[in-house]
């Protein structure tokens, strides 16, 4: 595993038994960013990243009893604190690294992830492995609970022009990674950014 895998099972690790209960009141964002994601009945869409499969509930529920719901995570401890849970009664866990998934090509409609694009490793190529196991016309949504610059409050430190998430950065990031960024919203309470997998190259 490269220094950067140790790093985030390590830093997730630790904290997996008590995630959930130090973010008790995140659950009606999920929901909403599922919702506001446009999933279909039957789709086939990965949790990337799941963490302890907050979003799965939503997900099932988009995509209803035919879907497909995968959640794909580097850290053993989050998929045990999942299935404690109960969430693994959503959809399948998988113990996998989202740069390399066991996944064939265009299998997917859509990817979820939330809190991940800050703990890849080499964005660019992470962001064009998630593209690849989505067929043309499927959808990325990036999110996270609270926004950019409440994130920065919460950990200490001033929000840069250089922060990979701010639209200016993201938007070109992800056209270079396969995908085209569709909306943007970054407020107090989420940040949401969706994006297609262009029909056509």
């Amino acid at each position: 595993m490269s220094e950067d895998q140790t790093h985030v099972q390590e830093f997730f690790g630790a904290r997996a038994a008590d995630w959930d209960r130090k973010f008790p009141g995140d659950g009606p964002a999920f929901a909403t960013a599922v919702a506001e994601f446009g999933l279909r009945p039957g789709d086939r869409v990965l949790d990337a990243g799941c963490g302890t499969g907050r979003a799965m509930t939503a997900l099932r529920a988009a995509v209803g009893p035919t879907g497909t719901v995968l959640g794909a995570d580097l850290t053993p401890q989050m998929l045990t604190a999942a299935r404690r849970a109960g969430r693994d009664a959503e959809g399948a866990l998988l113990l996998t690294d989202v740069a390399r998934l066991p996944l064939r090509d265009e299998v997917l409609d859509a990817v979820f992830a939330a809190g991940l694009i800050a703990h890849l490793p080499d964005p660019g190529a992470n962001l064009r492995e998630l593209a690849r196991v989505v067929r043309p016309g499927g959808r990325l949504a990036l999110f996270h609970p609270i926004g950019r610059a409440a994130l920065a409050a919460r950990h200490g430190r001033e929000l840069t022009a250089d922060d990979m998430r701010a639209e200016h950065n993201l938007g070109p990031l992800l056209s270079g990674s396969g995908w085209h960024m569709t909306s943007y919203a970054d407020e107090d309470d989420r940040f949401l950014a969706l994006a297609e997998r262009p029909r056509h190259p």
